[in-house]
């Protein structure tokens, strides 16, 4: 019977044995995992009891029980702006741009750097584009904004110098883009490198060593071992990257923001600030995040259903 069980344990995939039966086996295992789960249930399933706000008109003297309900309103408001269509496309744009320049750069590094047969060099190379990560997004915009300026900056000056005319980077709408994403590739790549690298760590020497009897080259034992290898991570890191397309911090776009370039800045999580904080807006800017953040589980749920089906490697 006992063989039986496990058999059919295996054949199926899932472990029928008695919840309370592995509550008591591995007991230290959910002690070690209920910080987390108390933490997770404080700070993001608790707040979710205030996403009614969002179907009603917020007034805080009268607490969110008792401010009157008033359905879709706030977002056939939304919907009916003249934002609405502009919003989205910045969001949008902004997000695919930088998920298409940023996510294959640390792939391609971590392939290089694992075929280089110097220790010291690769360290080197690894504390030199891990460094940015530790730099704070309002330094890295005040750093952009010194070395680009119009006149004393650096980029400006090597620009005169070789004869051209000075740029005024944050002040032309079409440099906010790639001013944004490109730094943000620079300071992230680093930490999305060591991801990989540990990943390819995992893979056996040995089938290396097979490949270079069969005289397979350093570019084919990449493609066809190390690529390999790494793409169940890189799947994975693509699904909850494509889960928050929509969810750009408004942290640094708001530091780069001014009047000129606002057409192209102006972003849905710009806008749900301005909205909710600085006009307290409050209900209106609840919904806006609430729809958001909808168009986000929708394409978290189905890139991670096509990648299942796809290539068998998924969340869930």
């Amino acid at each position: 019977m006992v063989k039986a069980s496990k058999m059919r344990q295996r054949k199926d995939g899932f472990n029928h044995t008695p919840i309370w039966k592995r509550l008591r086996r591995d007991y230290v295992l959910y002690l070690l995992v209920l910080p987390a789960f108390i933490y997770i249930f404080i700070f993001n399933y608790i707040p979710m009891y205030g996403v009614q706000i969002a179907f009603k008109e917020y007034m805080p003297g009268l607490g969110i029980e008792a401010s009157p309900w008033t359905g879709w309103d706030n977002f056939e408001r939304f919907f009916a702006s003249p934002d609405c269509g502009t919003l989205i496309w910045n969001t949008v744009i902004l997000s695919v741009y930088q998920l298409v320049a940023s996510f294959p750069i640390p792939i391609i590094i971590a392939l290089m750097l694992n075929q280089c047969n110097s220790i010291g060099y690769k360290k080197f190379v690894q504390n030199v584009i891990y460094a940015p990560h530790f730099i704070s997004i309002v330094v890295l915009i005040g750093m952009m904004q010194i070395m680009m300026a119009p006149n004393s900056g650096v980029i400006n000056t090597l620009i005169t110098a070789l004869g051209g005319e000075p740029i005024f980077f944050f002040g032309e709408e079409g440099w906010f883009r790639h001013l944004y994403v490109w730094s943000g590739v620079w300071q992230s790549t680093g930490f999305n490198t060591i991801i990989y690298i540990s990943a390819l760590a995992g893979v056996s020497y040995e089938m290396h060593e097979a490949a270079i009897v069969d005289g397979a080259s350093k570019f084919k034992r990449i493609l066809y071992i190390d690529f390999p290898s790494i793409l169940p991570t890189a799947v994975i890191l693509l699904i909850m990257a494509v889960g928050q397309i929509m969810s750009i911090g408004f942290d640094k776009v708001y530091l780069m923001q001014n009047s000129i370039n606002m057409p192209v800045s102006e972003i849905i999580s710009t806008y749900i600030y301005k909205k909710g904080i600085l006009d307290t807006d409050y209900s209106f800017s609840a919904a806006v995040g609430l729809f958001n953040n909808i168009i986000n589980f929708v394409l978290l749920i189905s890139v991670n259903g096509l990648s299942r089906r796809v290539s068998g490697n998924s969340l869930w």
